[in-house]
């Protein structure tokens, strides 16, 4: 495989030996950047395409030495706690911050890897992949870094590594059709049918979503897509909306795969990290019970859904 060291995406998480991104053991990739602010977002800190400087209470020593060391006053400490200013930070600042705090509570939340670093990541694991794994690209958006998506996708089917992506398909369906000889496992978010209500909770129109939908389950690669709804309470878990996703994506293709994810409530906690953005619950809920979820795998079922993964 030709080297390309010039080539760079922002990555905030790779997660080696995980089995919950697609067949087998699985390299995923989390890459920075998402055209859409779901209210509900599992992954906040992937949202933001910019690189910055994060704060973790937990680990935190009250050493102060990041204070005490600061050039120009980007962390201070506030009401005994650290505070970044983000709009004074540098890059020098940041570099000098996480090399003196002692406990790793100063890190960055993203780092740029070029495209051969990235793949020297995923070869490390290429011994597991022969037994159904491979490399999963997830997010943020793979497709908000569009370029280094594709070429990344490429060079791990170069390789014979199996791939797959988790994606909104809130992309240009010219881009799309690009990637798709290198792809093994489309795994797509159809968070919510109604497109004045998407825009609400998402910030953007689902038509260019719908449109790619249809896209790829009217092409070769139909038995290869697993459509998604997470199920937010109040927002996406409701009997009409997977009524209309079910009927809606059971029309193109009547042997379409579908899942329902059941509400996460581990994602709040992360929203302590990030600045200027507010978790769609005061009070977290619950995960739906086993009870709860047949009810909507009925809705589903009753919808035109054969093939329904639960």
């Amino acid at each position: 495989m030709e080297k390309n060291n010039t080539l760079t995406g922002r990555i905030f998480d790779i997660r080696r030996f995980s089995t919950h991104d697609g067949d087998g053991i699985r390299t995923t990739i989390f890459i920075k950047g998402c055209p859409l602010k779901c209210v509900w977002c599992q992954n906040p800190e992937g949202i933001s395409p910019e690189e910055n400087l994060i704060y973790f209470e937990n680990k935190c020593i009250n050493c102060r030495l990041c204070v005490k060391n600061c050039s120009n006053e980007s962390i201070i400490k506030n009401d005994n706690k650290i505070c970044i200013i983000k709009e004074k930070c540098t890059d020098e600042q940041n570099r000098a911050a996480m090399d003196i705090c002692p406990t790793g509570a100063l890190t960055m939340n993203s780092k740029n890897y070029t495209l051969d670093e990235v793949i020297e990541i995923a070869i490390k694991d290429k011994v597991f992949f022969k037994y159904g794994g491979g490399v999963t690209l997830s997010g943020g958006e793979p497709f908000f870094q569009k370029d280094f998506t594709i070429e990344l996708l490429k060079a791990l089917k170069e390789l014979g590594i199996n791939t797959a992506i988790e994606t909104s398909l809130f992309v240009s369906s010219e881009y799309l059709l690009e990637a798709l000889p290198y792809l093994d496992m489309i795994f797509v978010d159809l968070k919510v049918f109604d497109n004045e209500k998407h825009r609400a909770f998402t910030g953007v129109d689902n038509e260019i979503i719908k449109r790619n939908i249809k896209l790829i389950l009217e092409s070769n690669k139909k038995d290869s897509v697993i459509i998604r709804t997470p199920l937010i309470p109040n927002f996406t878990a409701t009997n009409d909306n997977i009524n209309d996703i079910s009927k809606y994506i059971s029309d193109i293709y009547q042997n379409v795969k579908y899942e329902l994810l059941n509400y996460n409530p581990l994602a709040k906690a992360k929203y302590n990290l990030i600045d200027n953005l507010d978790y769609c619950f005061e009070e977290n809920p619950k995960m739906y019970t086993d009870e709860q979820m047949k009810e909507f795998y009925d809705v589903a079922y009753n919808a035109g859904i054969k093939n329904l993964i639960n």
